[in-house]
């Protein structure tokens, strides 16, 4: 459907996933959750979202090291980039669009934090 504001959710921690979909479901998002980042690759390939949430410490790999190629790849995705562990930033390509947000993610501050990113009005 054109036109349909799309999320894919990268994380392994199925609570703050259920979180985060019931949270865009309501603002009328079409939601994707992964729990691995083989997963969720082969998901932005074929579902193509709009805003992407990307874990950094995943079952399988670090989600922030794919990052710079998402970026690359996808020019036209949001990135937001959460962990509670601090890791060293990507070297993001020039002129990507994304956001850290650090864990634990409070839903009630998710309008403040992402009031920025015009796909969201």
């Amino acid at each position: 459907m054109p036109g349909t504001r799309k999320i894919l959710i990268i994380d392994d921690e199925i609570d703050l996933c259920l979180l985060l979909k019931n949270y865009f479901l309501r603002k009328n998002y079409e939601v994707y959750i992964s729990h691995s980042l083989a997963e969720g690759l082969s998901a932005i390939d074929s579902f193509h979202p709009t805003l992407l949430f990307l874990d950094n410490n995943l079952p399988d790999d670090q989600g922030w090291e794919a990052a710079p190629a998402i970026a690359n790849k996808n020019p036209n995705i949001y990135i937001v980039l959460t962990s509670a562990f601090h890791p060293s930033m990507p070297a993001m390509p020039k002129g990507s669009n994304y956001i850290v947000i650090e864990k634990p993610i409070r839903i009630a501050d998710l309008d403040k934090q992402l009031e920025d990113i015009a796909i969201l009005s």
